[in-house]
């Protein structure tokens, strides 16, 4: 009889015991295109088109990875999910994309983001512009306060596989597209200090340009400062 009553009291307590939580997917490392490169690996599909492989490695605890793909010249993102650590896609030839995974698993809602990373898809060029400066402070749609001096700092930044940035055009405005240049710093400066006024909407861009005379465009971000 003791032995039934400690069998029973056994499963009780193994009943009891509270399920552990499922975690969340953790973070995949991104293996190939390489970050700031050319990839010349693709396959031809015709003359404006080759398909590139997109590797990665496994992250814990995550089911499937959606790889999303952005052409940097017309911000058109392709996307594509697997269950497989690499996928195929066909993009424009000569064209900047950048590319991320983000991790996933069907009993959480939680997701995992990996590091973006930029290239060159190979085409005809001997040449490539650089990639078009990534916006980072103020963040894109943000409010935001100024300081005791009434400014804000801008940054950002820039990068070229050919490593020959040699400056930037700073373009800062209430309206839009901002067109009043502001600064042109050099290659190695990546923020800059501008006066602003409360609740007034701003708009900025960076050009970023090389040394062989190539140019590209950031795209226009927006802040409110408050």
């Amino acid at each position: 009889m003791r032995t039934i009553i400690l069998l029973l009291f056994g499963v009780l307590l193994i009943g009891c015991k509270k399920k552990s939580n499922p975690k969340p997917p953790e973070i995949a490392t991104l293996v190939f295109p390489n970050k700031n490169s050319e990839c010349t690996t693709g396959s031809d599909l015709n003359q404006t088109t080759s398909e590139v492989e997109f590797i990665w490695m496994a992250s814990d605890h995550t089911e499937t990875y959606e790889l999303r793909v952005t052409n940097l010249n017309t911000n058109i993102t392709q996307t594509m999910t697997t269950a497989a650590l690499s996928a195929k896609l066909p993009i424009a030839k000569g064209e900047p994309f950048s590319w991320f995974i983000r991790s996933r698993n069907t009993k959480v809602t939680e997701t995992a983001v990996s590091e973006t990373w930029r290239f060159y898809n190979a085409g005809f060029q001997t040449t490539y512009a650089p990639f078009p400066a990534e916006l980072i402070e103020p963040k894109n749609g943000t409010s935001i306060f100024k300081d005791i001096n009434n400014e804000v700092t801008l940054e950002w930044h820039g990068a070229d596989i050919e490593n020959d940035i040699v400056g930037y055009e700073l373009y800062f405005s209430t309206t839009t597209p901002p067109e009043t240049l502001i600064a042109s710093p050099s290659f190695n400066i990546n923020s800059e200090k501008v006066s602003v006024t409360s609740n007034t909407d701003y708009f900025w861009k960076v050009i970023t340009m090389d040394s062989e005379g190539n140019s590209s465009d950031s795209g226009i971000f927006v802040f409110k400062v408050l």
